[in-house]
């Protein structure tokens, strides 16, 4: 599995790919500090990626904006996009919702919720979840 990750924080970027080691060394990690590195990164590919983790808060094109702009092309339609930022304003979270995300987590304050939480993500059959407003945001339980 290939996972890309995209935020402007080096810290998040790296504290996301030791959860992930720890969840499966076998997943790949590509990450990107910006939007325009994401978008040259899925338009040129390999890498292709299973998943795609986008913060919202970001200079330049914003997590909001690249979703729109990767929603509206037919080659990622299907690829599952998790929102992972602190943004807990409900109408952004609406919004990504609307514009097609499959999911939304609030980034945690430590590293074992971030784990948990990315976990239980991963595990998301994305070819059955059917997200609705309801279900979106994960909630730790």
């Amino acid at each position: 599995m290939t996972i890309f990750y995209t935020d402007d924080d080096e810290d998040d970027l790296e504290f996301f790919k030791k959860v992930i080691r720890l969840i499966d060394e076998s997943y790949s990690v590509i990450t990107h500090l910006d939007g325009t590195q994401l978008l040259d990164a899925l338009d040129n590919p390999p890498p292709c990626p299973s998943v795609l983790f986008l913060d919202i808060n970001m200079p330049g094109f914003n997590g909001i904006e690249l979703l729109e702009i990767i929603r509206k092309s037919e080659k990622h339609a299907q690829l599952p996009i998790i929102m992972l930022s602190t943004t807990n304003d409900v109408l952004v979270i609406r919004k990504a919702h609307e514009l097609g995300a499959n999911y939304y987590v609030p980034k945690p304050s430590s590293f074992t919720e971030l784990r948990k939480s990315i976990e239980h993500t991963l595990k998301i059959n994305w070819q059955d979840f059917m997200p609705e407003f309801n279900n979106f945001v994960y909630i730790d339980k």
